[in-house]
């Protein structure tokens, strides 16, 4: 039986232009930096960057990391946009709420989420 989440991580290829993904264009705090692991502080919770053993990427599947807008999807989709986020899909509305796809900088599947109003 688990007792919660030990830790969330991502594979790079390359950690120096993951790090200022997640930094720069997201806007998140980089807790701790190294060539072979960085820690990004998401809102309390530790996302970890693992460096790839090879530079070759993986071919689907994973973890799938979704994150709290600030503000509405269509605002922080124009302000990611404008700061190079790559959107793999629209906004789309679900009757758990909404959601609106993307990549980091080493290819690893993103989400935006906004929960169901009313």
């Amino acid at each position: 039986m688990a007792s919660g989440v030990a830790a969330v991580w991502v594979p790079v290829s390359d950690m120096q232009r993951a790090v200022a993904f997640y930094r720069d264009t997201l806007g998140l705090t980089v807790a701790s930096e190294s060539d072979d692991w960085s820690e990004i502080d998401a809102n309390g919770m530790r996302l970890g960057l693992n460096a790839r053993e090879s530079a070759t990427p993986s071919e689907g599947g994973g973890a799938v990391v979704t994150f709290q807008p600030d503000g509405s999807l269509e605002d922080e989709v124009a302000d990611l946009r404008s700061k190079g986020a790559e959107f793999t899909g629209d906004i789309s509305d679900h009757p758990w709420g909404r959601i609106v796809p993307f990549t980091d900088s080493e290819g690893n599947d993103l989400q935006l989420y906004a929960p169901p109003q009313g």
